[in-house]
Order: structure tokens, then sequence, then C-alpha cells
């Protein structure tokens, strides 16, 4: 299980990004639409898929998809309020 092919994707219609390893959804990352913010509310990873960097992927997509829509984020889940606390991802952050 090292290498493992992660797709990751973006479900609008479900404020969520969802990680697939082998067609089998391995974690999910949730946000609520606030007004014009999004407030990453909670990412979890199944045990058997932790330590891969899936977690960052999915926040990642978020940013990603936020930013293409020029809306901040407001990120409450703890993961994501600290990983968006690099000096990269300030411009997207809601102050």
């Amino acid at each position: 299980m090292e290498d493992l092919e992660v797709k990751i994707s973006f479900e609008e219609s479900l404020n969520a990004c969802l990680a697939f390893v082998n067609n089998e959804q391995a974690g999910i990352c949730n946000y609520i639409v606030e007004g014009d913010k999004w407030n990453i509310v909670h990412t979890r990873v199944k045990d058997e898929f932790g330590g891969r960097g899936i977690a960052k992927k999915l926040v990642l997509k978020i940013i990603e998809e936020a930013r293409k829509r020029n809306i901040k984020i407001k990120p409450t889940c703890s993961y994501a309020v600290k990983m968006m606390d690099n000096p990269e991802y300030q411009d997207i952050l809601d102050k």
C-alpha cells in the first residue's frame, strides 16, 4: 500500500471534497457556505489510509476551488485551521 493512487474529487453539490483510493472512499472534507465564505468544518481520513497526506490534499483542493471563485475560507476544522496558518494561504483566509 506504499504508492497509493489518490483521486481527489470536488463535489460542490455535496459541499465536500472526497478522496478515493482504488475506488474506495478514503476521506472527506466538508465545508458550509456562509454567505460569500466557505467554512471548512470537517476533515476525516479512514485510519487505514492515514499518514499519506490525504487530508492535506483534500483541504488543498477546497482552497484551489475557492480561489477560482474568489471565495474566502473561514476554517473551523482544527486540521484546516492549522494547515491554513501558513503564509501561502493568507490571501484566501477570512480573518
